[in-house]
């Protein structure tokens, strides 16, 4: 069977069980090979696959010896530590933050809390008021607040905005254009979540580390970079539909394919690279629905691939 008969099974089958997508769209390293629009392929919040975005720009200033992996995100910002900093505050690596293992070991800077003005106005001053529970490196625990410390650190690192950092060397390359994108108060991009991308241009953000970090044949990303980010840098310790939950990288999750991995926002979100196959798989779903559904779903189809 053809990937055409088998993606149009899978949209059959999305049609019968009444599965809760909006999109779908197979792609190689160059070009889109299938698609389909179960609503209009307009740009809308991708969630938490923005922090894939974020590692991109944090990678681009790693390749360009600005940044270093062991670099402390207090040396960025000596001004917003506190008098009286907690214990191992100055322990917090860019490693550490980009594996989601600062060692705050809370959920900090999530939407709920980001509406109600909980860190108004200084995001970062905010994040090293907070007490430290483990040593950094020490145990995942999934929290905005460490991707938006790493994506700061990119912004400092080369002296431009985490928009015009990706604008500059990837949305204007693989015509995305300047895409919508939600701010902290103080005019920052906030590199955890809040990007508003079409499907369509989404998983482009898949096809460039499928091409292992190339675009159109344009070396974009090192290869040394996309191998790192896309390999499990630490354990998540979860459970999950499909055991999904199987490791993360550098704001990548770990996928149980071979060698697969994936930037995942919340509802699904979802762009699957898929090096074995040659081939990375994007989804995007609204902000209802039976998630786990498609997750299972999702999984049968691309094993069948």
């Amino acid at each position: 069977m053809t990937l055409e008969q088998k993606f149009s099974e899978f949209v059959r089958l999305c049609e019968d069980k009444k599965l809760f997508i909006e999109g779908i769209a197979v792609a190689d390293e160059t070009k889109l090979l299938c698609e389909h629009h179960f609503r209009d392929d307009t740009a809308r919040n991708i969630y938490s696959h923005t922090k894939s975005f974020a590692s991109t720009a944090v990678g681009l200033a790693v390749d360009a010896g600005k940044l270093n992996l062991d670099d402390k995100a207090v040396d960025f910002f000596p001004e917003a530590v506190p008098e009286n900093p907690a214990e191992n505050l100055n322990k917090i690596t860019l490693r550490s933050l980009l594996t989601m293992s600062s060692g705050f070991n809370h959920a900090y800077l999530m939407a709920a809390e980001r509406r109600t003005g909980q860190g108004y106005p200084d995001y970062v001053k905010y994040m090293f008021s907070h007490p430290m529970e483990k040593l950094p490196g020490e145990r995942f625990f999934y929290s905005n607040g460490d991707t938006y410390l790493a994506a700061r650190m990119a912004e400092k690192a080369l002296g431009m905005t985490l928009e015009n950092i990706l604008y500059q060397n990837l949305f204007r390359k693989m015509g995305i254009g300047w895409p919508a994108w939600e701010h902290d108060p103080m005019g920052h991009a906030f590199g955890a979540s809040g990007l508003y991308l079409k499907l369509s241009d989404m998983i482009k953000l898949g096809q460039l580390y499928l091409a292992d970090g190339k675009w159109q044949g344009e070396r974009i990303l090192s290869s040394d970079w996309v191998k790192a980010a896309g390999s499990k840098q630490i354990e998540t310790h979860g459970n999950d539909v499909c055991n999904w939950n199987d490791g993360y990288g550098y704001q990548f999750w770990i996928s149980p394919f071979p060698g697969a991995y994936r930037a995942d926002g919340a509802y699904g979100q979802i762009t699957t690279v898929l090096p074995e196959k040659g081939l990375t798989v994007a989804v995007q779903c609204p902000d209802f629905g039976k998630l786990d559904d498609v997750k299972i779903a999702l999984t049968e189809f691309i094993n069948d691939l």
